[in-house]
């Protein structure tokens, strides 16, 4: 089974916990950790913006990808919200056993 870590970002704490705890709930992610103020400087529609934001670090199966895309696009507040996975490929047995018994 492939396992991933997902990186997002959210406009605020509030929404970083809200977006997770839905996650968590339905079992779509094992876990998530958010990073209080990350500062994250970008272009968006021809500006170069310089904000504050709060970064999500979240383990899931790769199988539950497209319903976490899906529920990203409904929870999250951003036009176009970050979401990108990168595979888990080695860990503590104990811990990636743990991230699968946890998603459905």
């Amino acid at each position: 089974m492939k396992l991933v870590t997902l990186f997002s970002t959210a406009r605020s704490e509030d929404e970083a916990v809200k977006i997770i705890n839905t996650l968590v709930s339905k079992r779509l992610i094992a876990c998530g950790n958010i990073i209080q103020e990350a500062r994250s400087i970008y272009r968006w529609k021809g500006h170069v913006c310089d904000e504050t934001e709060s970064l999500m670090i979240v383990k899931t199966r790769a199988e539950n990808l497209p319903k976490v895309k899906a529920a990203f696009k409904k929870l999250h507040s951003y036009e176009c919200p970050e979401l990108v996975a990168l595979e888990i490929t080695d860990g503590l047995p104990n811990y990636l056993k743990w991230i699968s018994d946890n998603t459905k």
